[in-house]
């Protein structure tokens, strides 16, 4: 068994806490050593509170998701002796109601690009069965009750 380690960190400083108008600003800090700036998001609390170039918890969401699924396409391409130049996603996370009535993201969309070269090029429907095992096997995606659909390029270099 595995285990991943993230500190989230947040310190007030000398602003008031209890008007409600206190920094979300906060360090993420993975066990490989990196600190990211992380903060709520601005579409949840306003500007200044908020920090609109820090991570927010959903782009991290979406991120995650985006993250796992390229990882194990890579994996699937190499397998199937394909070489990949580039791998693109712009995701697309969704917050919404979900059937609770509670805001949840709702959807994840991925909308990867990814560019190939060398002799074996896959054909459209050979990158679109790549995606499906990659999503099957995406820890990430078989980890949350979120629709994660793909909606890859799949035009051939």
């Amino acid at each position: 068994m595995a285990q991943y380690e993230a500190e989230v960190i947040w310190q007030r400083g000398e602003e008031p806490f209890l008007d409600n108008r206190y920094s979300r600003r906060h360090v993420l800090r993975f066990d490989g050593g990196i600190d990211v700036p992380g903060s709520a998001s601005p579409h949840v609390v306003p500007l200044p509170m908020a920090d609109a170039a820090a991570v927010d918890p959903e782009e991290a969401f979406v991120s995650a998701l985006s993250s796992c699924h390229m990882l194990w396409f890579l994996s699937v391409a190499v397998k199937r002796r394909f070489r990949v130049d580039s791998y693109h996603d712009k995701a697309v996370g969704t917050m919404a109601r979900d059937a609770r009535g509670k805001l949840a993201i709702t959807t994840v969309t991925l909308r990867p690009d990814v560019r190939f070269s060398g002799e074996r090029l896959p054909a459209p429907e050979e990158i679109a069965a790549m995606h499906h095992a990659a999503h099957d096997e995406c820890f990430i995606a078989n980890s949350v009750t979120t629709e994660v659909r793909c909606e890859p390029v799949l035009a051939a270099p």
